[in-house]
């Protein structure tokens, strides 16, 4: 028998309040969490309705040779009806990708623009050896950290405006979050941002760990939202999606 709660997402001090329908036998929620996302619709969520829908208690994206994506676009999570806010966090999901191709990411501290385009901060992944875990930022710098990176990003004194990255350790070998990475199943993801420190994990390692001291660049709060890529037809699917404000 399916069971029913009520749940409150308080993410930032005074931030908007989520509340929708919670199906326990669909979310694994821990002490402190709150769930996201109810495992039965898209409540909570906007998107393009031709590419979002909920398949197998999942947010499921696809895209087909007849109905491609038109640029990236996103699904992104909403509070009484506007834009979810976020600041300092602990998000904890699962994704998985079924098909050839896979490329997506969930954007946290983010801004939206038009017809449901998302710029910011996100933590990547993709049917492929490289991109799962590592730090990116849509619409602007691009790549911040690459999987096993520690880095600093400050302002670049030589070309004002442009972030220099610099890399100050690693917190672990790329190719052990690969070897850990279950191709067509579900892994999970971590990401943690508490201030100008971000932190990524995927399947329990750590992948990146970035601090942004380019003051005009770092996002200190924004949306949350989901992404699915232009490009060959896939399909990617998010489940227990659950937040802790820090």
């Amino acid at each position: 028998m399916k069971q029913i709660t009520r749940i409150l997402v308080s993410v930032l001090p005074a931030a908007l309040a989520l509340a929708h329908p919670l199906s326990l036998s669909a979310q694994k929620v821990e002490p402190g969490f709150q769930s996201l996302f109810n495992g039965t619709d898209l409540t909570g969520w906007a998107g393009r309705t031709n590419h979002w829908s909920v398949q197998d208690q999942a947010i499921t994206g696809i895209t087909t040779a007849d109905n491609p994506a038109k640029g990236n676009n996103f699904i992104i999570a909403k509070s009484d009806g506007t834009n979810l806010i976020v600041g300092d966090f602990e998000l904890r999901f699962a994704f998985k990708f079924s098909g050839d191709f896979g490329n997506s990411g969930v954007q946290y501290r983010s801004k939206a623009l038009p017809d449901f385009v998302v710029h910011g901060y996100q933590a990547d992944m993709e049917r492929g050896p490289t991109y799962t875990g590592i730090l990116y930022e849509e619409g602007g710098r691009g790549i911040l950290a690459t999987r096993g990176q520690k880095v600093v990003i400050k302002d670049n004194p030589a070309k004002p405006g442009q972030p220099k990255i610099e890399v100050v350790g690693s917190v672990g070998d790329p190719k052990a979050v690969q070897a850990t990475i279950k191709d067509g199943d579900w892994n999970d993801y971590v990401v943690i941002a508490k201030g100008n420190h971000l932190q990524q994990f995927v399947n329990g390692l750590p992948t990146v760990d970035v601090t942004d001291e380019q003051v005009a660049k770092a996002a200190k709060s924004g949306i949350l939202a989901l992404q699915l890529h232009a490009g060959p037809p896939m399909k990617v699917q998010f489940r227990n999606l659950r937040i802790k404000p820090l």
